[in-house]
């Protein structure tokens, strides 16, 4: 068989092209540490790293939304400790002072009830705080303040009177009081037949201000709010005549409504243990996805600056070669 010049020269071209495409793979594989760069290189991992890529996006999404849920409630936490430190102030030092007979002067009561009404204010301005545009206390309605304090008195949590005892307006406070407003935290949320959402699979971020300070009348027709009866304590002591047995029970039922304060602290307290456990538990998933990837797409540098070692090699033979291909012909001795 005859062999030209033209087709040595064709077939060096198409080695030497190869050469250059397997030093040029060789080398994206040791600067990008990567098994494959495209998915046609291998199909089956890149199939196989999209999902891990997904469920790895998914996990870093979860964790961005558990640290905000972690600070909405530390803003929870703290707005209800300045409440429970208000409380304690007015329980355990002006109504104790207020008792002590040598303070019964229509003065010094006009002076404790301007600041039981501060106080009473102070919760209010407290249950309206806000986290980002958010009002902590509102249930599902977080674009508007929840609680508000009018000149008479009267307070209202979103619109109805906190201080209702029945019909119509309790009914709509306790269907308030069990707002739900829930997050995805990689749980596996899920619907049930009724397309809501089970509470097994979320985590609820709703915390009504009401279940805080109360709302409704008990039996004897006193109020359940315990800033309604910050309000009642001070009319009491602007009152021309002192009526110290009122001011003892409502001083009385104030101690007792102002513990709902403490147990919503509890269980805060609770659900952030819960935030924590989970987040270590997503920081986990983190490692193992991250390490699950790296098999997929990772190459072994050992290997592949081996692999580019040698292509490097076979690619500056080829060059070399090359020089040596028009080797002198019959042509070259004609004289």
């Amino acid at each position: 068989m005859r062999i030209t010049t033209s087709a040595i020269i064709r077939n060096y071209k198409s080695n030497l092209s190869t050469s250059i495409s397997n030093l040029n793979l060789s080398r994206t594989h040791v600067m990008t540490q990567r098994s494959f760069n495209s998915v046609a290189e291998d199909p089956g991992s890149a199939a196989r790293a999209s999902q891990l890529h997904r469920r790895y996006y998914k996990n870093q999404d979860n964790l961005d939304m558990l640290s905000d849920v972690q600070s909405r409630q530390d803003g929870q936490e703290d707005a209800l400790r300045q409440i429970s430190d208000v409380v304690k102030t007015i329980g355990k030092d002006y109504n104790i002072k207020v008792m002590n007979s040598t303070n019964q002067t229509p003065e010094i009561r006009k002076t404790y009830a301007t600041a039981i009404r501060q106080f009473q204010k102070s919760m209010v301005l407290s249950l309206n705080s806000t986290y980002e545009d958010t009002y902590l206390f509102a249930g599902t309605d977080g674009k508007n303040p929840p609680f508000d304090l009018s000149s008479d008195g009267t307070l209202t949590y979103r619109g109805v009177n906190v201080d209702s005892s029945g019909g119509s307006d309790l009914s709509q406070l306790k269907n308030l009081s069990n707002d739900n407003l829930f997050v995805d935290l990689g749980m596996g949320l899920t619907l049930n037949e009724y397309d809501q959402v089970d509470p097994s699979s979320a985590f609820n971020i709703s915390l009504p201000g009401i279940n805080a300070v109360g709302f409704g009348k008990d039996e004897d027709g006193m109020s359940n709010n315990v800033i309604v009866l910050a309000g009642q304590l001070a009319d009491t002591l602007e009152a021309d005549t002192f009526d110290s047995e009122a001011y003892g029970k409502l001083m009385g039922k104030f101690d007792n409504v102002a513990s709902s304060i403490m147990n919503q602290v509890t269980e805060l307290g609770v659900k952030t243990e819960f935030l924590t456990t989970t987040k270590d538990r997503l920081d986990n998933n983190t490692i193992s996805l991250q390490e699950q990837m790296q098999k997929v797409e990772g190459v072994d540098m050992a290997k592949a600056l081996t692999d580019y070692s040698w292509d490097q090699y076979a690619y500056n033979a080829a060059l070399k070669i090359g020089t040596s291909i028009l080797s002198p012909s019959f042509i070259d001795f004609m004289k």
